[in-house]
């Protein structure tokens, strides 16, 4: 099993291009393989079943023939009957002179040379009459040790011969002729017919080569053996006459005397085909290497591993060229990646195609865009509220602000007035407490307001009369929770510009609920004065500085912009600052507000830290 892990891990781990190669192999390549391998063994065998079932057949034709050859030689022992001369001499028992038998001898040589070396087979050797106790021969070849002297050659009593035929093989007899050629020998007696009594024997010697006019078609095929043999393996024909004579050394291990079979001669494969004569005691075999057979189908097999090698080449190349093209566009795609996870945003993707890959790095380019963007919309985000807490900080101690209370403190201490002194030492005293108190951002409406009425009365103590002002609560102020510093800004320009051009001001402050279409509630902080007003076309202008970046230069409505800004980014663009006026009238600042509780402070608190540790995060990696 860990094997097989193992196995499972190193293929997973592959490149895709060698998985794409090796699928391909497997699938292609190795199915081709193994069906021309089956189609070439498979049409081999055939091959070497129908010759093998062929040759046999061919072999006992051949072998038929031989003996009807054979039996065509059985007739010509009786040819001596129709020669009265031979006959006479044959049949004649006296004594006679050696002058007469010199001429019955030259009769029967005569004869014999006529008969059967002139005008018969061409393969004879000799004819050989043995007749009481003389021998008439006539050979075309000079001869040696025929036998009849020494007793070595059988006689047709002793063969069992009583009116047939028989047949000596080369290895039962003496007789050599010159030049040593190989031959079977016929072996007949000649029977007076008259009497029934033998006359003598007939031998008849046959040149081997009589049976390579049987042979000689199958013996064309290249590499092609036969041989005649007796049952014991004794050669009696071979191609190679060499080996005439010779035993054959495998004959014991030969399966079968009738048919074929294969067997390893020499380290190559060969099919042995034999055939049993019925009427002569020998078999015909005839040898082929099995190369021969399948020569052809050699030729198509390496032809067709040709074709295979150059098709496998052609298709290999084309898969590896399919697979890089495949693998390219990823590995580019992952080079890529590797690069993002650095931090390296600003990447190009050329990568355009229409199919799979092309859509991945179509989404990969849409979502890094979209990174882009959100890094940027989060590092501006906390770039602007960076800058506006810095100028809400700075509006916490306008030094403007401090010089004028202080100015009004002194005046009134030289005055004697020491009763408004610790009034407003003390007012001042809680606003400064107010405004260092800067861990929370939220703070509940009532620390707002109360935080504003000490401006306002800090304030009505250097403008005396001049500033009027009444804040109206129509909502509960302690359960709820605002931005801190949202109503100062508003209501510092509210006296700015009003007691420039009016000699009074009136400012109110109403705390409210609305209900939104949601069905949700929202707090309204509503800033409204009787002062001058705003042109239509400095409404305008104004308005559109609510929108734009608080990073501007710090001028007139700055106060009003960095509280829009902070209430934008921190509770979302549906909760802004609105400015109503009319010129000559007086202007009113809606702030609205979502409605948020204790438990919900945390909520905004912990979101605005975590979008803090974000951008921290993403900027870092952005810059």
């Amino acid at each position: 099993m860990i094997f097989k892990g193992k196995k499972r891990i190193q293929i997973k781990n592959l490149r895709l291009t060698t998985k794409l190669v090796t699928t391909y192999t497997l699938l292609t390549v190795l199915p081709m393989a193994f069906l021309g391998f089956i189609a070439y063994w498979q049409y081999t065998k055939s091959i070497e079943e129908e010759v093998g079932e062929y040759i046999p057949r061919l072999v006992k034709q051949v072998n038929g023939n031989i003996e009807i050859e054979i039996q065509k030689l059985e007739t010509l022992p009786d040819l001596i009957y129709n020669s009265g001369d031979v006959m006479t001499i044959l049949r004649d028992s006296q004594s006679k002179k050696k002058s007469v038998l010199l001429h019955e001898e030259y009769i029967m040589k005569s004869y014999l040379t006529r008969t059967y070396l002139n005008n018969n087979s061409s393969h004879i050797l000799g004819a050989f009459l043995v007749s009481k106790n003389r021998i008439f021969a006539s050979t075309s070849l000079h001869y040696d040790s025929f036998g009849f002297e020494d007793g070595s050659l059988p006689y047709a009593d002793d063969l069992g011969l009583l009116g047939g035929m028989q047949l000596l093989l080369p290895n039962q007899t003496n007789l050599t002729f010159e030049g040593n050629p190989s031959y079977f020998m016929l072996v007949k007696p000649i029977t007076d017919f008259d009497n029934r009594k033998n006359l003598g024997t007939l031998y008849i010697a046959i040149d081997v080569a009589f049976f390579e006019q049987s042979l000689q078609d199958l013996q064309k095929e290249k590499n092609v053996t036969m041989w005649i043999m007796n049952k014991q393996g004794k050669i009696i024909y071979h191609k190679d006459h060499s080996k005439i004579g010779t035993v054959e050394k495998g004959i014991h291990d030969y399966p079968l005397l009738n048919g074929s079979f294969r067997t390893e001669i020499d380290g190559k494969r060969n099919l042995i085909s034999i055939s049993e004569s019925n009427e002569l005691p020998w078999v015909l075999v005839h040898s082929m290497p099995i190369k021969n057979m399948t020569e052809k189908t050699d030729v198509i097999r390496s032809v067709t591993i040709f074709f295979f090698i150059l098709f496998t080449l052609i298709t290999t190349l084309i898969s590896i060229f399919f697979a890089w093209t495949v693998t390219r566009p990823l590995n580019e795609l992952g080079d890529i990646m590797k690069r993002v996870e650095k931090g390296d945003l600003l990447v190009d993707i050329p990568i355009h195609s229409k199919d799979e890959v092309g859509m991945l790095a179509n989404s990969f380019r849409s979502m890094l865009a979209e990174i882009r963007e959100l890094i940027q919309k989060n590092y501006h985000i906390e770039l602007r509220k960076k800058t506006a807490e810095l100028y809400a900080l700075q509006s916490q101690i306008n030094p403007h602000f401090m010089y004028n209370t202080l100015e009004t403190i002194g005046m009134a201490v030289e005055e004697g007035e020491s009763e408004e002194v610790v009034k407003m030492v003390t007012l001042l005293g809680r606003m400064m407490r107010f405004s260092i108190s800067n861990k929370e951002s939220l703070v509940p409406i009532n620390s707002e307001v109360q935080h504003i009425e000490d401006y306002l009365n800090i304030q009505q103590f250097r403008f005396e009369d001049r500033l009027l002002f009444m804040i109206e609560k129509g909502t509960d102020t302690v359960n709820y929770y605002i931005p801190k510093f949202v109503l100062q800004p508003i209501v510092e320009n509210s006296i700015k510009y009003g007691l420039e051009k009016r000699k009074e001001i009136d400012i109110q402050i109403h705390i409210s609920e609305e209900e939104t279409q949601t069905g949700e509630e929202d707090l309204l902080l509503i800033v409204s004065d009787n002062g001058p007003g705003i042109t239509e076309n400095k409404l305008i202008e104004l308005n559109e500085k609510l929108r734009l970046d608080p990073m501007m230069k710090r001028d007139s409505g700055f106060g009003i912009i960095n509280v829009n800004a902070r209430i934008g980014m921190m509770f979302g663009e549906q909760y802004n600052l609105q400015i109503n006026s009319e010129y000559g009238k007086g202007t009113t600042v809606v702030i609205r507000l979502p409605k948020i509780n204790a438990q919900q402070v945390s909520m905004y608190v912990q979101g605005e830290e975590k979008n803090r540790d974000d951008t921290k995060g993403q900027d870092g990696h952005c810059r």
